[in-house]
């Protein structure tokens, strides 16, 4: 197999990473967070917080150079507009997502302390998962136009 199709294949695969980690874990956090229920909220945050760091950590950090390199080897100019929103889109992803991780702990570390002592979730919680929700559903978008700009690459001006 050539260069090429290597690159591709690790291109896509961290695009189906990034989208199905992150739907993944939106589902299970949403699901945890409806039942109301601190120790089960606690549990499913620690492991969508390992998963965030093992699945979405490593695929954000394959998918800048398996681009790169992919665009390099297929001739793409870095001006073309597709490419250059891509970039903007990927940038803003992660702005969401870092604090969407952060949040997530926090969101644990509240869920576990009311689950120790009983007591209800409290405020901060709730206030938390309003932004977590906030961040987290312009991210999924963000990233679900990123891989429809891979595949479409739409002919505009960006930056001329």
């Amino acid at each position: 197999m050539d260069s090429i199709v290597w690159l591709r294949w690790a291109h896509v695969i961290g695009a189906c990473v990034l989208l199905g980690t992150g739907a993944g874990i939106a589902f299970f956090m949403l699901m945890a967070h409806r039942t109301r229920e601190p120790a089960l909220i606690a549990h499913t945050a620690r492991i969508v917080v390992i998963a965030d760091w093992a699945f979405t950590a490593s695929a954000v950090a394959v998918q800048p150079i398996t681009g790169a390199l992919l665009a390099n080897a297929l001739g793409w100019r870095w001006s073309e507009g597709w490419l250059q929103l891509a970039l903007v889109l990927y940038v803003a992803t992660g702005a969401f997502w870092l604090p969407v991780v952060w949040m997530q702990s926090r969101m644990r570390r509240l869920a576990e302390a009311a689950a120790q002592t009983g007591a209800p979730l409290p405020t901060a919680y709730f206030a938390l998962f309003r932004a977590w929700l906030a961040c987290g559903v312009p991210a999924f978008a963000a990233v679900l136009a990123i891989i429809w700009l891979m595949l479409a690459r739409p002919s505009f001006v960006l930056i001329g």
